[in-house]
């Protein structure tokens, strides 16, 4: 039976929060469940938002938790580079790849004229995008190039792509229909999240992705961009329901009182760690309990579906 690979692919664009730290978890159980290997991979596209300390945070943060990784981070392994922007040529050799198969086009669209023409996508706030510079001519787009430099969009095709979530189940969706030709590289040159996500779970041999619920229907458009790529197999997808404050907002890493500065001093990671597993219905009451011993406690079939509130009490 083929080892369970996983990974936790934080952004550092500031201090992880509860929300971050039970996707991290939840991922963590599932992997360490099937004595499958761990890959941490920071997710650093945007140079401009990320910065190094908070890389190196995270990672102290997660190892305080108990929640540890085989490779990547500062462990280092076969895959390097486990940073996505030391990616660049990566992405782009994905790019040409797509480019010979005649499936990208170059996109002129400004933001403010997307959300004028299209109703968000879902819950996640994305844009189904009409195809408008799919029908431009070459001259149109030379003249075009001369005011702007585009970004790059692959088309899909009118089919639909159905996977089963390890929480959610049976998913399917129509590419064209509900999501329409997204971008793989913005006008800036900054790589998009489904190329640079779906290129380097491909190469690091990813098995197992867990996210928040959030992402769920970028997943048809991932499995596909794959197939696209030549690859006969991708990984197995579960998401999580989001963690909200007790009055139904998503937490951020602004929220003061919930922050890990704050809770690391009041608490100890067992304690941590026991309220949020609690919150999440993997153990029967709030008490400390380390990641390891958790390890035993988990079953995805606990999870709840709906969106997780979190009680003022519990914190």
């Amino acid at each position: 039976m083929k080892q369970t690979v996983g990974r936790f692919a934080p952004t550092p664009s500031g201090r992880i929060h509860l929300g971050n730290l039970l996707c991290a978890l939840v991922a963590w159980l599932s992997v360490r469940s099937q004595q499958g290997k761990m890959i941490l991979r920071i997710e650093d596209l945007d140079i401009a938002r990320c910065r190094k300390e908070y890389a190196e945070k995270l990672q102290e943060e997660l190892l305080w938790f108990g929640l540890d990784w085989d490779e990547g981070g500062n462990k280092g392994g076969s895959h390097t580079p486990y940073e996505q922007s030391q990616c660049s040529d990566l992405y782009k050799q994905a790019l040409e790849h797509l480019e010979k198969k005649g499936l990208l086009y170059p996109c002129f669209c400004s933001r403010a004229q997307l959300h004028a023409a299209n109703a968000p996508h879902l819950s996640d706030g994305s844009y189904h995008y009409n195809g408008k510079c799919l029908s431009l001519t070459p001259s149109q787009r030379q003249e075009l190039e001369k005011q702007k430099h585009p970004a790059i969009r692959v088309h899909v095709p009118d089919e639909v792509v159905e996977f089963t979530d390890l929480h959610y189940g049976h998913q399917q969706e129509n590419l064209w229909q509900e999501t329409g030709d997204f971008l793989l590289c913005r006008g800036d040159g900054i790589f998009a999240y489904q190329l640079a996500v779906v290129v380097d779970d491909l190469r690091m041999g990813v098995t197992q992705v867990v996210r928040g619920r959030d992402l769920l229907s970028s997943t048809p458009c991932q499995i596909w961009l794959a197939k696209q790529l030549d690859s006969s197999v991708y990984p197995e997808y579960g998401h999580i329901p989001l963690l909200l404050d007790s009055d139904g907002n998503r937490l951020s890493k602004r929220d003061g009182a919930l922050s890990l500065d704050h809770l690391r001093q009041v608490y100890t990671p067992e304690q941590i760690l026991g309220r949020l597993a609690f919150a999440a219905n993997l153990i029967p009451k709030p008490e400390a309990i380390s990641a390891k011993e958790l390890v035993g406690e988990f079953c995805w079939s606990k999870l709840p579906k709906e969106d997780i509130l979190l009680p003022k009490e519990l914190f």
